[in-house]
This record gives structure tokens, C-alpha cells and sequence, in this order.
């Protein structure tokens, strides 16, 4: 019976924004702009990173995989977004759901894993720094890379087929913007607990562990950065390491609330806003944070502009 529920059910309507009719225009334009600007950040830090010989070190590698990251995930949800604001039918058909869900699981468990391998890697940058270029090789670098895409891909898999193994008896619409794990098992007509207890299990294995594992490297990070003497080189390390700080606090506050609570404690009209922030405005902010507050990114953009200034310079002559 239950399987002959989920066949009948071809298409899910998208509630999102249906109840600011009239801010549509100005919500498509906002998310439109963020879009650009995600594309457009992400996209110059991987152009830039891969350009310049100087920033082919492990913590460029694992910032080229966090822009990609940051592109495909937004890229799984905001066009749709966006189109639902300006569409009359606001429906994404049932695979068109499966894929969207399993994506953007995907994403955003394997940038959850790779935040804790960048903070690994800023540990053993300023704690050992004389063994740094042994300990983190590239081989280690593209290992820890394959373990966090990995990681995410089988968290995506078991909650994809968990999430859409349950009956939808009826009711189609979703009130959120995207298809997502928390609205859809509070569509469900079945019984969710074990969607629920897979959801809080596996959220410590891929929400609160690495974030734990990122706290204590950050204690022994500042325990090592106040060691140093001068002035200055306790400023030069800290400075490597701010930005990654600032994106760890926003990126996994707002993921673990959304993820790793029970179903019973969600409000989705309370919780619209925290997705917006991790699935819109944090891909957003991470190529800015790294590009104001690195210097070696603006130094490649410098000595990019020159290389490409000096051609023409010389056809004028």
C-alpha cells in the first residue's frame, strides 16, 4: 500500500514564498545578485588558486574543493528558488525531488567533513611547522579530499533512500523553499522514527564530530599562536586562520541547527531564515572572507594583472 501512495505522488508544490506575493520581484532580484555573487567569488578563487604557482600548497587544494563545494550546492536549490518566485506552478516533479535532495545532502555533508580537514591542516601549519610540508602531503591532501566527498556521498545515499522510502498519502506541498530532509518527514504520513534516529546518528558523525575535532585543533592552534613571540608573527598566524574560523561559525551553526534536533522541535516557518542563511548567504560570504582577509590571494591577483598588462603594454609601444 505504502509503495502505491509514493507512485501516485508525481510532483511536490514548493510553498517557499508564497505568502509574500507581493516582495516576489524583490526577492528573485536579491537571490539573483547572491547567485552572481557566489558564481562569480567561488569561481575567481578556484581560477586564481589554480593560476598562480605560489598558491599551490594544501591549503589552496582545500579551498579550491570548498568553492566548488559552495558552487554546486547553492547551485542545487537557488535557480529553482528563483524560478518558483516568478512561476505560476511552483512544482518540482518526484525524482526531480530525489535528485535535489540527494544533492544537496550530498554537498553539504562532504563541506561539513572538509572544514575539519582545513582546520587539520592549519593545525599542523602553525603547530609543526617545521614537519608541515611532510605530514601534509599531496597525497595526504588528496586523500583527505576523497574521504570528505566520499563521506558526504554515503551520508546523501542513506538519507535519500530513507527519506523517500516513506509513504506521502496525499498532501504534496512542502512548506519550504527546496526539498529537504526535515519538511519532507513532515509531510510523510508514516512512521519517521527511524528517519529520525538515522538523522540525529549519523548528524555526530558528519555535524558534531568534525566540528569537535575543529574546536580542539583551534585550541591548540591559539594556545601555539600565543606562544610566538613578536607581534607580528602571532598576527601572520592568526591571520591564516581567521577566515576559516569565521566560515566554520557560520557554515556549521546554522547546519547543525538544522539538522541535528529532533523533528518534533521543528518550526518551518522559524526555520526559513537559517536556511536561507547556509544555503544562500554562506556560499556567498566564503570567497569574500578568504579575499579580504588573504594576502596571498591578492599578490596572485596582482602579478596576475601585471602578466596580463605587460602584452598590452608592449603592443602599444
Amino acid at each position: 500500500m505504502e509503495g502505491e501512495n509514493q507512485t501516485a505522488l508525481s510532483e511536490f508544490i514548493i510553498l517557499g514564498f508564497s505568502n509574500l506575493n507581493e516582495l516576489h520581484f524583490l526577492l528573485f532580484t536579491i537571490f539573483f545578485l547572491t547567485y552572481m555573487c557566489t558564481l562569480g567569488g567561488n569561481i575567481f578563487i578556484i581560477l586564481v588558486t589554480v593560476a598562480d604557482p605560489h598558491l599551490q600548497t594544501p591549503m589552496y587544494f582545500f579551498l579550491r574543493n570548498l568553492a566548488f563545494l559552495d558552487i554546486c550546492y547553492t547551485t542545487t536549490n537557488v535557480p529553482q528558488m528563483m524560478v518558483h518566485l516568478l512561476a505560476e506552478k511552483k512544482s518540482i516533479s518526484y525524482g526531480g525531488c530525489v535528485a535535489q535532495l540527494f544533492a544537496f545532502i550530498f554537498f553539504v555533508g562532504s563541506e561539513c567533513l572538509l572544514l575539519a580537514a582545513m582546520a587539520y591542516d592549519r593545525y599542523l601549519a602553525i603547530c609543526k611547522p617545521l614537519r608541515y610540508s611532510v605530514l601534509m602531503s599531496k597525497a595526504l591532501c588528496i586523500q583527505l579530499a576523497a574521504s570528505c566527498w566520499t563521506g558526504g556521498f554515503l551520508n546523501s545515499v542513506v538519507h535519500t533512500v530513507l527519506t523517500f522510502h516513506l509513504p506521502f498519502c496525499g498532501n504534496n506541498q512542502i512548506n519550504y523553499f527546496f526539498c529537504d530532509i526535515p519538511p519532507l518527514l513532515l509531510l510523510s504520513c508514516g512512521d519517521t522514527s527511524v528517519n529520525e534516529l538515522v538523522l540525529l546518528s549519523v548528524g555526530v558523525f558528519i555535524g558534531w564530530t568534525p566540528f569537535l575535532c575543529i574546536v580542539f585543533s583551534y585550541l591548540y592552534i591559539i594556545s601555539a599562536i600565543l606562544r610566538i613571540r613578536s607581534s607580528e608573527g602571532r598576527l601572520k598566524a592568526f591571520s591564516t586562520c581567521a577566515s576559516h574560523l569565521l566560515i566554520v561559525l557560520l557554515y556549521y551553526g546554522s547546519a547543525i541547527f538544522t539538522y541535528v534536533r529532533p523533528i518534533s522541535s521543528y518550526s518551518l516557518e522559524k526555520d526559513r531564515l537559517i536556511s536561507v542563511l547556509y544555503s544562500v548567504v554562506a556560499p556567498m560570504l566564503n570567497p569574500i572572507i578568504y579575499t579580504l582577509r588573504n594576502k596571498d590571494i591578492k599578490e596572485a591577483v596582482k602579478a596576475m594583472r601585471r602578466k596580463w598588462a605587460a602584452p598590452l603594454l608592449s603592443f602599444d609601444m
